[in-house]
């Protein structure tokens, strides 16, 4: 049987992993890809959970998994106190888990470059590397999608990584969406320190901020810091200053002698879920489909959750013979998932409500609740294996 054939637009994380992922099942792969010099200068960081760590492992991808995924033991919560003290309230241990860990942390850049190195050598995986999509339109039974640089060509399935914002998204989903700005702005940046045995994870919930503290090495530590869009000007304004004294101020006690390894990054915060995710032989995927905030660090795990059903789902059909493009294949993936990821993206927003409490009583009587579900265990395993392996009805 003729090698059936995906169109994958977008070079970004999602991108380059979903054609890693589709190209071990024997498909002739064509990956789209932009200009990627900002993602890989990029100091972001992804966390992975462990299930999603497994499926990457098995994968077989990746050369030194072991060494470039940081792994962590254990996540700790805090809010601050009235002397600027932070106070834990809730944490989970792997311990608890048998021989899992919390999360795995990686840099994006390192990501993606190991990934566009696995694609360049992969023989069913082709490349056009800066090149863009013009339009897609019918073709028979298949559908074909002209390029700037080069002819057109069919595909089998066309799927979609190029993140909500792009005018290719636009055109095909218009107005298919539920879309809320969080109003607020994501702050990241990379910290030196002294060496210490970094595996813990901390998240402190500030008044209208959160600042994680994620390891990535025994000597370098990710922060995201999350605050209202009013305070960014601010920061800015005195050369990030007032945010450098503010990390320093809360990460005392946990890390010393900082020094700030990389420029500071910022990103506005929302809520986005799809309402249609496929139309005629095109897949929306990634950012596309939801975007949540990034406080319980879910939205790569959640795409890398659509990709392991995805990728199950075409492999049973390709040994059936099937058309990997046809309604029912992409309604089978939908039925899968689509439930599934809209009440998990409304459980981290509902979660964010619950953390976003401004009286003192409401924060009080928040902190007790957490205090106490602290105490147990059986909650706790429930809480570490939905943000493991995700919510499936």
């Amino acid at each position: 049987m003729k090698k059936q054939k995906v169109c994958i637009i977008g070079g970004g994380l999602t991108g380059l992993i979903t054609a890693a992922a589709l190209s071990k099942l024997n498909l002739k792969v064509d990956l789209v890809i932009g200009d990627i010099r900002k993602n890989l200068k990029s100091n972001r960081t992804v966390a992975i959970s462990q299930n999603n760590y497994d499926f990457l492992k098995n994968l077989d991808i990746f050369k030194f998994i072991e060494k470039d995924f940081w792994p962590c033991e254990s996540m700790k919560l805090y809010t601050k106190t009235k002397n600027e003290v932070s106070d834990k309230i809730f944490d989970i241990q792997s311990e608890q888990n048998q021989k899992q860990k919390i999360l795995y942390m990686i840099e994006n850049s390192k990501l993606i470059q190991q990934m566009l190195n696995f694609a360049k050598k992969n023989k069913f995986i082709s490349i056009k590397s800066g090149d863009m999509v013009t339009k897609i339109v019918s073709s028979g039974l298949l559908k074909s999608v002209y390029f700037k640089k080069s002819s057109s060509s069919k595909y089998n399935l066309i799927i979609v990584c190029t993140g909500s914002n792009s005018n290719l998204v636009k055109t095909l989903f218009n107005e298919q969406v539920y879309e809320r700005s969080y109003d607020e702005t994501s702050i990241t940046t990379i910290l030196d320190h002294n060496y210490l045995k970094n595996d813990i994870v901390r998240q402190i919930f500030l008044d209208k901020e959160i600042l994680a503290l994620l390891p990535i090495s025994n000597t370098k530590t990710s922060i995201v810091w999350t605050v209202k869009k009013d305070k960014v000007n601010e920061y800015s304004q005195k050369q990030n200053l007032i945010l450098q004294n503010k990390i320093k101020l809360y990460t005392k006690g946990f890390l010393e002698n900082l020094k700030f390894n990389k420029d500071i990054e910022y990103k506005d915060l929302n809520l986005l879920i799809r309402r249609k995710y496929y139309q005629d032989r095109v897949l929306l995927f990634g950012d596309a489909l939801h975007v949540v905030h990034p406080m319980v660090g879910q939205g790569f795990n959640m795409i890398l959750r659509d990709l392991i059903s995805l990728r199950k789902t075409i492999k049973s059909k390709i040994n059936l013979g099937l058309d990997i493009g046809s309604l029912d294949i992409v309604s089978e993936f939908l039925q899968d998932n689509k439930t599934g990821n809209f009440i998990y993206s409304m459980g981290i927003d509902s979660l964010k409500k619950f953390f976003d409490v401004e009286s003192k009583n409401l924060k009080n009587f928040r902190n007790i609740i957490i205090k106490k579900l602290n105490k147990n265990t059986f909650t706790k395993n429930i809480f570490f294996n939905v943000a493991d392996k995700g919510f499936k009805l």
